[in-house]
């Protein structure tokens, strides 16, 4: 795998904490219900010991993939962006020119994304199209409903 992926100081502290708690929590959970399925005996009929080895499984593999993207991670501070255009960690408010309303995004890394929360990655159809434009530009997106258009109203700083 190659390059950075950025995280803002918040996003790369959830993800090493959720790491921590994997380690020193989960693992040893699973690694405590395999021991006691394994002593069920024959292994080959046991549903909770196979059920225990494939959420380790599932666990080890999320472990790597944290474990990676810590690894590969660049922590962009406030210093490092500017608001004079739509970047990673910019809350753009936008008006929706089709339905007359105003809608607002924060984009941020694939890592941290979070629709709920109107955080979405700089990835996403809405946020590569969104990357770059300034206070006034108008954007078509194709998304699979449809084409959105937006203007660009406002752009801030997000961290």
């Amino acid at each position: 795998m190659g390059g950075f992926i950025y995280l803002s100081q918040e996003g790369y502290d959830k993800l090493k904490k959720e790491l921590e708690e994997l380690k020193s929590v989960k693992r040893p959970e699973i690694a405590q219900k395999i021991s006691e399925a394994r002593d069920f005996g024959d292994l080959r009929e046991n549903a909770e010991y196979h059920a225990a080895k494939e959420a380790m499984a599932l666990l080890e593999n999320r472990i790597a993939q944290l474990e990676e993207t810590l690894r590969r991670a660049k922590i962009i501070n406030k210093k490092d962006l500017s608001d004079d255009q739509v970047s990673i960690y910019t809350t753009v408010l936008l008006k929706d020119l089709v339905r007359n309303q105003e809608v607002q995004y924060t984009l941020v890394s694939p890592e941290e994304s979070d629709f709920k929360q109107k955080k979405i990655s700089t990835t996403s159809p809405v946020g590569k199209a969104l990357l770059g434009k300034k206070v006034g530009d108008v954007v078509e997106i194709q998304v699979p409903a449809g084409t959105l258009r937006y203007e660009v109203l406002e752009i801030k700083l997000s961290i």
